[in-house]
């Protein structure tokens, strides 16, 4: 008997990195016979509690393409609450929850009063939702952080009345917790998450219907300190398999996106948002542009995942970065890679990622992964999606990358100072070149590093949650 899984996550977006990595361990469920196969999974992707991406709150937008695996929830608080004034409680709520130790008794009783009555709200969405869809298990992806406070809450209680007398759960995945999370706003220089979850944060507890994973050891090592005697289980993300050669949907694609077949193409895929440092990877692409240009050699495409709706602010700092280095022919802004390949209601294309690393192995590109602060990124799937794909990888340094991949990766390494930027640069147009001449010791680089990435991030741990909640149903992982 397969189980039935939903997904609640808290991400706020339809193409979150880690919904991409859930898809590859959605799939393998099913390859293993666990999952019911080609049943569409039930989804909430928070879109309803992030006021923090107006293009999206509170129930997504119009254009987004939903993959044919997802049923999305079209639930909107909106009917029940006014989305302004959703939006002003849950803007303070997530303030007051970073700076809780420093608020007074007063403010701390208000803050109580703000969470209990927007947890009602969603209390009553996800009980309905549970009892239409009766998921064996949901998987809660990044529900821990305190975005989702009120959402969380209600989440726990609607659960612990559902699952009290049936089977199954719910498994909190995060790949991000609050420590870790060193987000700042760039308007007033404060953490948007607390260093750690106070009496106002839930966080997953120990009991029959609940599991709780993370994705690296160093995110285990932080849960170790927080007020729960539930210990996640450390499964590493799964990296997609990459097929070589490309076909027609790719051929349609390079010409709806304007790309001459005989440049490289370059990705970065992660959101427009400041910490990831697009703004950086177009800085390279200027150095790459200048010296390929002087060497006579193909210039690079820069293709960027996400949407340019989710941080306005900083959007308009990177298109301004492309104009003023004169960049507008060789970026491409994909507004948001979705979770599977598809055309849209126009006919055009939009490529997954597995397509789009297919797209940059076959034209002898690579990946640019350029966060701009060291402390944010837990894992920073860029490097291994370059490795999954055989291709060269520039990264800026962050803290993770060490005790990730360790010292046999293979890649151009730079700081975010604008001469190291170039030197890098320099450095990643003759790993280019290697690609395009299948230099020897090169392709031994990038065979290494894609073995590499095997082991560090297996396919065994998915297999086994997968096979843990088949079997027992109410397994405390």
């Amino acid at each position: 008997m397969t189980i039935r899984i939903g997904v609640i996550c808290g991400d706020g977006l339809p193409v979150s990195g880690l919904l991409t990595t859930f898809r590859n361990a959605l799939s393998l469920g099913r390859d293993l016979g666990v999952l019911e196969p080609g049943a569409a999974v039930p989804t909430d992707l928070g879109f309803s509690w992030r006021p923090d991406k107006p293009a999206f709150f509170p129930g997504g937008r119009s254009d987004m393409v939903t993959p044919e695996w997802m049923q999305l929830t079209d639930w909107r608080p909106d009917k029940y609450i006014d989305a302004d004034q959703l939006a002003a409680d849950l803007t303070v709520i997530r303030e007051d929850v970073a700076r809780f130790d420093e608020l007074p008794p007063d403010a701390r009783v208000r803050l109580d009063e703000r969470i209990t009555r927007i947890a009602e709200i969603y209390e009553r969405h996800f009980s309905a939702w549970l009892r239409e869809h009766r998921p064996t298990w949901v998987i809660a992806i990044n529900m821990t952080l305190s975005d989702a406070v009120p959402a969380t809450l209600a989440l726990h209680r609607a659960a612990d009345a559902f699952y009290a007398h049936r089977p199954g759960g719910v498994v909190f995945w995060d790949h991000d917790l609050y420590a870790s999370s060193s987000v700042y706003d760039p308007a007033t220089g404060l953490r948007i998450y607390p260093e750690r979850p106070s009496e106002v944060t839930p966080v997953p507890a120990k009991q029959l219907h609940t599991c709780w994973v993370v994705v690296s050891s160093g995110l285990a090592e932080e849960a170790s300190s927080y007020p729960t005697d539930l210990v996640p289980a450390v499964i590493p993300n799964l990296l997609p398999s990459i097929p070589a050669g490309l076909d027609g949907r790719h051929a349609a694609f390079r010409r709806q996106c304007q790309l001459d077949p005989g440049r490289p193409v370059l990705l970065n895929p992660v959101r427009v948002f400041h910490i990831k440092g697009v703004h950086l990877a177009v800085e390279v692409l200027a150095t790459l542009r200048r010296e390929a240009r002087s060497r006579g050699l193909a210039v690079p495409y820069l293709l960027v995942f996400g949407s340019l709706h989710e941080d306005l602010g900083y959007a308009r700092q990177v298109v301004d970065t492309v104009h003023r280095l004169g960049l507008d022919d060789d970026v491409r802004f994909l507004g948001g890679v979705p979770l599977g390949s598809c055309r849209d209601s126009a006919g055009q294309w939009h490529l997954d990622e597995i397509d789009l690393l297919r797209l940059a192995a076959a034209s002898n590109g690579g990946v640019l992964f350029t966060p701009s602060v060291p402390d944010v990124e837990t894992i920073g799937l860029g490097p291994g999606l370059a490795a999954a794909a055989s291709v060269p990888c520039l990264t800026t340094t962050y803290d993770a990358f060490d005790r990730v991949y360790g010292p046999e990766f293979r890649f151009t390494r730079t700081t975010t100072e604008p001469a190291a930027l170039e030197r890098a640069a320099v450095d990643f147009l003759a790993a280019l070149q290697g690609m395009q001449n299948q230099d020897p010791a090169l392709m031994a680089a990038l065979a290494s590093n894609h073995r590499l990435v095997k082991r560090i991030f297996p396919a065994d741990g998915w297999a086994d949650l997968w096979h843990d909640l088949d079997r027992a149903k109410s397994v405390a992982v």
